[in-house]
């Protein structure tokens, strides 16, 4: 436990410091074998759960940190992140209900909605292919879900305009090559790649870097209606390993960012070393999630935790006072009789009305 500890520690501010493997053992030692459960009932049916929670932590984290903001629902008065253009796509929402609900059976009050998100994301990589890595505990539930403070690179940023969105969360070039790996199990619309395969930058002709034979495929994937999907991995698109990065040094990325990464000089060695080394890439990738799991996180008596993911708990009502008013006592007038002998006094009817 000690050496995880030092770790972890290694990899993630010192503001996070208060985050430790095996939080809930003392509390709710079965934690993370509920997340688990749920994780791989979804996963036996929809293998496709492993992109949906990789997006929905990244996008929970990037936007005031990993506090499950990103599962607050908009009310007819308030908006909430998921009204934002970016979270619109983001699914597995009833997954994370469904785990709320169990631990909530088990241990009440206790298991935090951000670190269901951080436990079930890494259950699905593992069960995907990825490593099994340890994850730290102890997030608290944020209380704001504000949809104009949702600001994330897009499909046709830069490699250096990507950057800018990592390094102000304190992750480095390394860490954002290595978390958009997580790609290797991703699906895009294709209105987000569409000009790259037929009029690229207005030019009327698609991307001249990518592979024809992606062009075509793609190009038929994309003629059939309502904006369907298309995989990031062409070849095991259902699998956390390093192919990815072969797709995409070979001209066969499928978002403009992703083929950037590789002919951008800062990204390409990056890319290089992790298309021939399946192991590094998989360590790598287990120590990137940890870091961004750790980006301003809320612990101690900070935020709350939810009841239910979807809501911010109600304001607590106000205690009633213990103390006793005091009362001026009662004088009895002429002929009048105390409440509890006119009680007696009355036809048993009677009485169930005046009570």
């Amino acid at each position: 436990m000690k050496i995880a500890f030092v770790f972890i520690c290694l990899v993630v501010p010192l503001v996070t410091a208060q985050l430790r493997v095996g939080f809930y053992n003392p509390t709710c030692p079965r934690a993370e074998k509920i997340v688990r459960d749920v994780v791989l009932k979804r996963f036996r049916t929809d293998r496709s759960i492993t992109a949906a929670l990789l997006r929905m932590h990244f996008h929970d984290c990037f936007v005031r940190g990993c506090d499950a903001s990103i599962l607050i629902d908009s009310t007819k008065n308030k908006s909430s992140e998921k009204d934002a253009g970016p979270n619109l796509t983001v699914r597995g929402y009833e997954l994370i209900d469904e785990a709320k609900k169990a631990l909530e059976i088990a241990c009440p009050e206790t298991v935090s909605c951000a670190d269901i998100i951080t436990i079930a994301t890494r259950d699905s990589v593992a069960l995907a292919g990825g490593q099994n890595y340890n994850v730290t505990t102890g997030r608290r539930d944020g209380l704001v879900s504000d949809p104009s403070l949702v600001n994330l690179p897009g499909p046709t940023a830069s490699v250096s305009q990507a950057l800018s969105f990592f390094t102000a969360k304190k992750m480095t070039l390394n860490d954002m090559v290595t978390l958009l790996g997580a790609h290797t199990v991703g699906v895009a619309h294709c209105s987000f790649f569409q000009d790259r395969l037929s009029n690229f930058q207005g030019t009327g002709r698609p991307d001249p870097t990518m592979d024809p034979a992606l062009v075509s495929k793609l190009s038929t994937i994309c003629g059939r209606p309502n904006n369907p999907t298309a995989f990031l991995d062409q070849n095991t698109s259902f699998v956390v390993d390093n192919e990815f990065y072969r797709q995409i040094r070979s001209n066969r990325g499928v978002m403009q960012i992703d083929q950037e990464l590789a002919s951008d000089k800062a990204s390409a060695p990056i890319v290089a070393n992790f298309a021939n080394n399946a192991f590094g890439f998989q360590q790598s990738f287990a120590n990137a999630m940890v870091k961004m799991g750790g980006i301003e996180v809320l612990v101690g008596k900070a935020g709350e935790i939810r009841k239910n993911c979807r809501v911010v708990n109600p304001p607590p009502t106000q205690k009633k006072s213990s103390q006793k008013r005091s009362r001026v006592p009662h004088v009895l007038r002429k002929g009048e009789v105390k409440r509890d002998n006119a009680k007696k006094l009355m036809d048993p009817n009677e009485l169930n009305a005046y009570q």
